[in-house]
């Protein structure tokens, strides 16, 4: 991961602060009986990277698991994961847990209710961007009384951050449908990781579509939505961004004094992610609703562990 610090000193050691406050937790690895042992040579030594492959029937659920002090684990395997689907327990047929390039829609609040606290949404925006990697493909979608899409994806960061100086808050607030085109646009990524990142207050009050239907939408999505909470008078705010984000496997992380922090452990947390794969067993073709269940079995001697996942996925129909 390539960290770009820009400004004075200071930032340079708050950042620095946040992200050693931040660093994933390693599962320790017991060998099992007749494994290589580690720096031994190995005759038939795994690929270094995990390969997915893909038919019409695998279903992907992005997991993410966390410690007590709400920081990544990461080391974990297969073995520790049980995935059910509709209750049934399903065999995790492909796990995988790489630190590839992401696709990120960033859905950027600049309605009159945001009003003063813009810039705080701007250090927000910049902060989380400052752990970017190059290899990552961003976009750019500003909404008050409609969404804009200010940068299509793929476009240079550097021509992000010159948008986000100029941005002047006002207007109502259409959230839902600066979403739908968050998701729209993300598709159009071949990443296999992707993420919407929301700033915002949580106002909502001028969409075409509803609420409902930008839930069922996230739930075909293979995106994790993730909100960065600007807190204010907005009392449904924090409500509305959870509506928003669960079902994808993401989270509303509120802005506080010191923002640094949990903006690095979303960029980590969508970095370190774990992969889980199945072919559902009873594949009616239905088109109906699955709800997924993530259940974690945590290596001996560590302690219980928190897992956000994909919180379903829709059948294929014939």
């Amino acid at each position: 991961m390539i960290f770009r610090l820009a400004g004075g000193l200071a930032t340079v050691v708050t950042l620095l602060a946040g992200l050693a406050a931040a660093q994933p937790t390693v599962a320790p690895r017991k060998p099992a009986p007749g494994a290589q042992v580690p720096g031994a040579p190995a005759a038939d030594a795994p690929p270094a990277r995990a390969l997915l492959s893909a038919t019409t029937n695998l279903v992907l659920v992005p997991t993410s698991v966390s410690d007590p002090m709400a920081r990544p684990v990461t080391g974990l395997e297969k073995e520790n994961f049980k995935l059910f689907d509709n209750g049934v327990e399903q065999p995790i047929t492909h796990f995988a847990m790489e630190d590839e390039p992401i696709a990120v829609a960033l859905i950027f609040d600049v309605s009159g209710s945001m009003g003063y606290r813009l810039r705080q949404s701007r250090v927000a925006a910049q902060q989380f961007f400052r752990t970017a990697d190059p290899s990552d493909e961003c976009a750019l979608i500003e909404f008050d009384s409609k969404p804009r899409l200010v940068m299509p994806l793929g476009a240079g960061l550097g021509s992000l951050k010159e948008d986000l100086v100029f941005t002047k808050s006002g207007g109502s607030t259409a959230l839902v449908d600066a979403v739908v085109l968050g998701l729209h646009e993300i598709k159009k990524s071949k990443l296999t990781r992707k993420a919407l990142i929301i700033i915002s207050d949580g106002g909502e009050n001028n969409s075409r579509y509803t609420l409902k239907e930008v839930r069922n939408m996230a739930r075909e999505s293979d995106a994790l939505i993730y909100a960065i909470l600007i807190e204010d008078e907005e009392r449904d705010g924090p409500w509305f961004l959870r509506q928003l984000t669960e079902d994808s496997g993401g989270r509303v992380v509120p802005y506080g004094l010191d923002a640094i922090e949990p903006i690095t452990k979303i960029s980590i947390e969508l970095r370190n992610r774990y992969l889980l794969g199945f072919e559902p067993s009873d594949d009616k073709r239905d088109g109906k609703y699955h709800a997924l269940t993530v259940k974690l079995i945590p290596p001996r001697g560590m302690p219980k562990l928190h897992a956000d996942w994909r919180r379903g996925y829709y059948a294929a129909s014939d």
